[in-house]
């Protein structure tokens, strides 16, 4: 992601798809994928769904810069399955997602081409039937002020169009607040203005 892009390509809606030769199936499962805590349960779900596939491979990207990846050929060989899978999702230029292709085998070997079509034509498949949107780069930051400023705090939330994802309002106030990474430096210069108000960076989504 250069320094001046703000927005990234993701899956909102889960999806399937499949592709056939030579007797064995591939299927494609699409998660949308933010979390790898998530891996373990979607894993778990596709096995108890597909007890009799020989493998269960997969890749995922994640994080809106685009640089967290794994991928897995779950006892295919080395090469053949987890990188075909990732090859495309870094061809679409899609993260925050994760592809599992799960593999009945047909009793007739693919070899090593062959296997690398399958896995990388079932993952087109399966993203050709999703919807592919474009989000943008948002920064949380936390921020606290006196319940005295709080005009002043929402009045720059409305102008700026900021997102609210937590809020509590006592005497001394907390929210968390998404800001477009595009618009940080205006909105932070805004906050710094109101008396008793600071600003924390959390994480970026």
């Amino acid at each position: 992601m250069s320094l001046f892009e703000d927005t990234y390509r993701t899956i909102e809606d889960r999806g399937e798809g499949i592709f056939r030769d030579k007797g064995s199936k591939f299927i494609a499962y699409a998660y949308p994928f933010k979390d790898e805590d998530q891996l373990k349960e979607i894993i778990g779900e596709l096995k108890v769904l597909h007890p009799k596939a020989r493998h269960h491979c997969w890749a995922y990207r994640m994080s809106p810069d685009r640089t967290v990846y794994r991928l897995n050929d779950d006892g295919e060989p080395s090469g053949t399955a987890g990188r075909p899978i990732l090859n495309v999702l870094l061809s679409q230029d899609v993260t925050n997602i994760i592809v599992v292709v799960v593999r009945y085998f047909g009793g007739t070997l693919l070899g090593v081409p062959g296997l690398i079509n399958a896995y990388k034509t079932a993952t087109q498949e399966v993203l050709a039937g999703l919807n592919i949107v474009e989000k943008t780069v948002n920064d949380i930051y936390k921020i606290e002020f006196d319940y005295l400023a709080m005009n002043d705090v929402m009045r720059v939330v409305k102008e700026e169009n900021i997102t609210v994802s937590k809020q509590v309002f006592d005497n001394r106030c907390y929210m968390e607040v998404e800001v477009r990474k595009m618009q940080v430096n205006s909105v932070i210069a805004r906050f710094d203005k109101i008396d008793n108000c600071t600003l924390c960076y959390l994480r970026t989504i």
